[in-house]
């Protein structure tokens, strides 16, 4: 019987509309953290209500940007590792036709994909949290990093919130609507890296298997819909990638 790699390449190698879904784990490799690992996720300590909340961050904006200042270091330093150029590879070959990610890090817009649906928005940005007026993030993040109190919002003066999504806020619409229309059209969907527990993405990898589609999961660990999916390959991702790109590109 072939290997669950050699699996999922064929099924790929057979796709008209592939789709990746891709979680904290395509970015591990590149230094930053987890959020969800039992021995190092960011939340096996801490109730991200308390701190990673729309609510919080409205109370006590400073502790949220003193808990989120390492990350951030790790984040701005980080560069794309294989497994994200290998997908915006796979797209420049026509290939891979969305990638669809609940990360935060804009690392597959720095591998070169084009067609990037963030469903849980982007540190690039931030907006007023009064007047709605948004802003490049840079200067947010440069005191943040320093070690002082952020700018207000430039047009009121109000609290800048960076553009992630936060406990208790919606999804960003227009990226969730795109998602689930590259959902809906796919025939393969390839899923890197995600514990496939938070929704609605948890919810994507079910709709495009209730249209027909193939579904591969490349994660270390299990996930609750493992035993849903057709191919799951439970090892490191950027060796898995390089597999695919070789079989795919050479």
């Amino acid at each position: 019987m072939p290997r669950p790699v050699e699996q999922a390449i064929a099924l790929l190698s057979a796709a008209r509309h592939m789709v990746a879904l891709t979680g904290a784990g395509i970015s591990t490799p590149s230094g930053i953290p987890d959020f969800r690992s039992r021995s190092s996720g960011l939340w096996t300590e801490l109730d991200p209500l308390t701190i990673a909340s729309i609510w919080a961050f409205h109370d006590r904006p400073e502790q949220f940007y003193r808990w989120i200042r390492p990350l951030m270091v790790k984040m701005l330093a980080a560069r794309p590792n294989v497994a994200h150029t290998t997908l915006a590879l796979l797209e420049q070959h026509g290939l891979m036709k969305a990638v669809i990610t609940q990360n935060i890090d804009s690392l597959h817009l720095k591998a070169g994909s084009r067609r990037v649906l963030e469903l849980h928005g982007h540190a690039r940005t931030a907006s007023c949290l009064e007047c709605h007026h948004g802003v490049t993030s840079d200067p947010l993040w440069s005191a943040v990093l320093a070690g002082v109190q952020p700018p207000p919002c430039p047009k009121c003066g109000g609290l800048l919130k960076p553009d992630v999504i936060l406990f208790g806020e919606p999804l960003p619409y227009e990226a969730l609507s795109a998602a689930q229309h590259e959902t809906l059209a796919a025939d393969v969907m390839l899923i890197i890296g995600s514990s496939l527990a938070v929704m609605p993405a948890a919810d994507l990898p079910l709709l495009a298997k209730r249209r027909g589609a193939a579904t591969i999961l490349v994660n270390l660990t299990p996930t609750p819909l493992d035993e849903q999916m057709d191919v799951v390959i439970r090892e490191d991702v950027v060796k898995t990638l390089q597999q695919v790109r070789r079989a795919l590109v050479g």
